[in-house]
């Protein structure tokens, strides 16, 4: 991959990271403790407390995921390994990438 390719997937890349960040601190109070008062709310109300809290600290868990690929793909790019499978070493298609720029395998060794 030329050098203007990776410098445009490193943009995609930094522009995914600052919006995944931003994501992150807005779901913070999500995330929060539930307080669980029998007094100001239902079972139901608490259950359902709960359940979104569940909901939202899933939701942290996949945005953490996606930023350890996204800094992965940034290293990779800085070393000259991007674009490349991790498996067989073959270059993956630019238009795989540019729809996922964090992959690390080609389609056949995906599978």
């Amino acid at each position: 991959m030329d050098q203007e390719g990776r410098e445009a997937f490193r943009q995609q890349l930094l522009e995914l990271r600052e919006q995944t960040r931003e994501a992150q601190e807005a779901a913070r109070e999500a995330t929060a403790t539930v307080e669980l008062d029998q007094a100001r709310q239902g079972r139901l109300s608490r259950i359902d407390a709960l359940q979104g809290q569940q909901m939202a600290l899933e939701r942290e868990r996949r945005r953490q995921q996606l930023l350890t690929r996204i800094e992965g793909a940034l290293r990779r790019i800085e070393s000259g390994d991007f674009g490349y499978c991790f498996l067989c070493g073959d270059e993956i298609d630019r238009r795989r990438l540019k729809a996922d720029p964090t992959l690390t395998r080609c389609p056949d060794c995906a599978e």
